[in-house]
């Protein structure tokens, strides 16, 4: 009987052991998302890149404009170190579909620019779909606005820019000051679902924002904000920080302050 009670207590005492094993695992080790996949480049080699360079890149969608006219597709990308635009990548409906708002995404194509826009080139943009999600956090910079040596290195970031003045805004040949005005040099009418431009000062100087018409359309809240803004008006705004000749952001969200 007591080899009996001796082994069973030796056989419990291995399964408390066991059992205490079990708690004491260390947990997987969490997959780091912004690793990159051999072969892929940095936000530093990708801006170093000459244009017409062959291009790969993994980053994570921030904002799409989806032309299902033409079959392309715009991408704002962002991972930790930068942020990327993608310029009309040829896309499917089933495409635009996969691409939403924090999707990573492998991204293989040709380096190109345009007016001091960095940007994977027109039409040589195909993608893959891989894990993962992010979405990076709007950049303030209302400080660096007229610094544009600063500013440069945020080219294609989520950005906020707090208490701007809405300035008049005069176009060439014409002397008529506007709030606002649709499509380049106010080519398009009302209701054309045209680019939406308007100007602010921060900081003291004038700058030009555009409200993009594939990205923000005329139905939503930005668009529609803009169209009711006043002359003094103070707005805190965020956007995407394209470049044209300059810092031209692309504004998808406008608050009055204060």
């Amino acid at each position: 009987m007591k080899k009996i009670v001796a082994c069973m207590l030796v056989l419990l005492m291995a399964l408390a052991a066991v059992g205490c094993a079990k708690k004491t695992e260390a947990p997987a080790a969490e997959k780091d998302i912004f690793a990159k996949s051999e072969g892929v480049m940095s936000y530093a080699d990708y801006v170093a890149a000459e244009d017409g360079a062959d291009i790969v890149i993994e980053a994570f969608v921030q904002a799409i404009a989806y032309n299902a006219t033409y079959g392309n597709a715009s991408l704002f990308l962002a991972d930790k170190d930068g942020a990327y635009y993608v310029y009309r990548m040829p896309c499917t409906d089933a495409d635009a579909a996969k691409l939403t708002v924090g999707s990573k995404i492998k991204v293989t194509g040709q380096r190109g620019s345009w007016s001091g826009e960095l940007e994977v080139a027109e039409g040589t943009a195909t993608y893959e779909l891989l894990e993962g999600n992010y979405v990076a956090p709007a950049v303030d910079v209302t400080d660096d606005m007229d610094a544009e040596d600063v500013l440069v290195q945020k080219m294609n970031q989520r950005i906020a820019i707090k208490g701007a003045e809405v300035v008049a805004s005069p176009i060439e040949g014409d002397a008529t000051e506007y709030v606002f005005w649709y499509g380049w040099e106010n080519t398009a009418q009302p209701g054309e679902n045209a680019d939406l431009y308007f100007n602010v000062a921060v900081n003291g100087v004038n700058y030009n924002l555009c409200v993009e018409s594939d990205e923000c359309g005329q139905d939503t809240d930005v668009y529609k904000a803009v169209e009711g803004l006043k002359i003094g008006d103070k707005v805190d705004l965020e956007g995407f920080l394209y470049w044209y000749n300059g810092a031209n952001p692309h504004i998808t969200s406008v608050v009055k302050a204060g």
